[in-house]
């Protein structure tokens, strides 16, 4: 038979168990709200002044479900958030879109007609692609399809790092989980 004490200690068990929820869940939730890229657009990026950062542009179509995975899946992880926003001035760029503008001396505009990739987006072999661009707007890599945050982070971190500089990427990948990633996260925790 339960007594009015072991009652009242079950239903104080529940309230902690409760309180611990709600409060796990707005750690969660705030650290999902953080993870956002800064994104700027690309008027912006061509009148920005980034010094030593790489501009990182994402080409994407309205219509491509890739690139809409990739905004939902990699683009929102906490940690490829924050390397794009610490080392990286983040470009969102529709590969349709209609804008005209100048990049670094070169104007570019819309394609009409059947292929409606804009000129900007010539060459790119499908979406979504990144393309990391140095400081003076010369391309560095393209970087095509979709990949996981976590694949991401790899890509991300061997250009921000300058890593690329050292190693062949293959090797950087074999030895990134025990060589690179704890340097990665004692520079991310810096401020």
């Amino acid at each position: 038979m339960n007594t009015p004490s072991a009652n009242l200690r079950e239903g104080m068990k529940n309230l902690a168990r409760v309180s611990l929820i709600l409060i796990y869940s707005f750690f969660i939730l705030h650290s999902t709200a953080s993870a956002q890229v800064k994104w700027h657009s690309i008027d912006e990026a061509a009148n920005a002044k980034i010094g030593t950062r790489i501009y990182l542009v994402d080409f994407y179509t309205d219509w491509c479900g890739y690139c809409k995975k990739m905004d939902r899946e990699t683009f929102s992880d906490a940690t490829v958030a924050k390397i794009i926003n610490k080392y990286f001035y983040p470009v969102k760029f529709n590969a349709e879109g209609n804008s005209t503008f100048n990049w670094f001396g070169q104007t570019y505009t819309p394609n009409s007609g059947r292929r409606r990739a804009h000129s900007f987006a010539r060459g790119l072999q499908g979406y979504p692609t990144t393309v990391l661009y140095l400081a003076d707007g010369k391309p560095l890599q393209a970087v095509p399809g979709f990949y996981s945050a976590q694949d991401f982070v790899i890509i991300l971190w061997y250009f921000a790092s300058g890593d690329y500089k050292k190693y062949p990427y293959g090797r950087y990948q074999r030895i990134f989980d025990k060589e690179i990633r704890p340097v990665m996260e004692k520079e991310l925790k810096k401020q």
